[in-house]
C-alpha cells in the first residue's frame, strides 16, 4: 500500500544541480489536473533547489490564462523563473499543504482563496513503470533517446503527448525527471468561491507557453534541471538568497 504522507518530512534546503551548468529543483506536486469546468491546476513542492525551498501554485483560467502563485522569498528564484513568461500574472501567496492520510491531500492558498482536495492512487502498470524509474541511475536522463521512450511510456499511461524536455517559456532548455508518479483518483476545488468541477482527461494536453502538461491528473515525485542561461546572473542571484535573512 502506498504511502506518500512521509513527503511532508523531506529535508529542505540549498544545493546543486546533478550536471554542471545546470539549476535544479527537488521535491514533488502535481504535474498538473485538468477540470470539466477549464479550470487546470498544477502545484510545485521544491524543499530543495539552487535556490532554497519553495512552493507554488498555477493555474490557468478556462479562457486560457495562466498564473502562478509563490510561497518563498522572491519569485524569480522559483516557478516564474521559467514559466512566467506566459503567464498574466505572478505573485506571492501562502500555500498550506498537508497530507490528510497515506493518499489524500489537502491545499489551501489565501489568495486566490483556494481549497483543493485530492485522492492519489496506482494500478499494476504504473507499479512497474515506477519500479523501472526508480531502479534507472540520473545519468539515463541525458541521452535524447532515452527522454524520448519515457515520454512515450507517458503517453502509454494516458498522459497524452507529454514532454519531459524541450525549452521552457524563459528561454532555459529544462528537462523533468518523475521517479515515481501516481494518478489523481478523485480530486474537489473551491476557488474564491467557484467549484471547479469534477477531473477530466483532457482531449488535447493543456499548455503552459509552449510546454505541455499532462492530459490527466498525476502527482509526480523527482526533481528538474534546467541549462544556465547567464552564469554571472545565476551567481549573483544564488549569493543575494545565501546573503538573505
Amino acid at each position: 500500500m502506498i504511502d506518500l504522507s512521509s513527503l511532508s518530512t523531506l529535508p529542505a534546503g540549498t544545493g546543486t544541480a546533478p550536471w554542471p551548468g545546470h539549476e535544479y529543483a527537488k521535491g514533488w506536486g502535481v504535474f498538473g489536473l485538468p477540470f470539466d469546468s477549464g479550470h487546470v491546476l498544477a502545484l510545485r513542492v521544491f524543499p530543495e533547489s539552487d535556490f532554497g525551498p519553495y512552493r507554488s501554485l498555477w493555474h490557468r483560467e478556462p479562457g486560457g490564462d495562466w498564473s502562478i502563485h509563490v510561497d518563498g522569498p522572491r519569485l524569480d528564484t522559483a516557478c516564474p523563473r521559467y514559466y512566467g513568461a506566459a503567464c498574466r500574472q505572478t505573485a506571492h501567496a501562502r500555500i498550506d499543504v498537508a497530507w490528510t492520510s497515506r493518499t489524500s491531500l489537502r491545499v489551501t492558498v489565501d489568495s486566490p482563496a483556494l481549497d483543493w482536495t485530492m485522492t492519489v492512487g496506482t494500478t499494476r502498470l504504473l507499479d512497474v513503470v515506477n519500479a523501472m524509474s526508480a531502479a534507472l541511475p540520473l545519468a539515463t536522463w541525458r541521452p535524447q533517446p532515452l527522454v524520448r521512450a519515457r515520454e512515450l511510456i507517458a503517453r502509454a499511461l494516458g498522459l497524452g503527448r507529454v514532454k519531459m524536455a524541450g525549452v521552457m517559456p524563459s528561454g532555459h532548455n529544462g528537462k523533468l525527471m518523475p521517479e515515481r508518479m501516481y494518478f489523481i483518483e478523485s480530486s474537489r476545488a473551491t476557488l474564491d468561491g467557484t467549484d471547479l468541477g469534477k477531473p477530466v482527461r483532457a482531449k488535447d494536453n493543456p499548455m503552459i507557453g509552449g510546454v505541455p502538461l499532462p492530459a490527466r491528473g498525476v502527482l509526480a515525485i523527482g526533481q528538474a534541471t534546467w541549462e544556465i542561461l547567464d552564469q554571472e546572473e545565476h551567481e549573483r542571484t544564488r549569493r543575494a538568497v545565501e546573503g538573505a535573512p
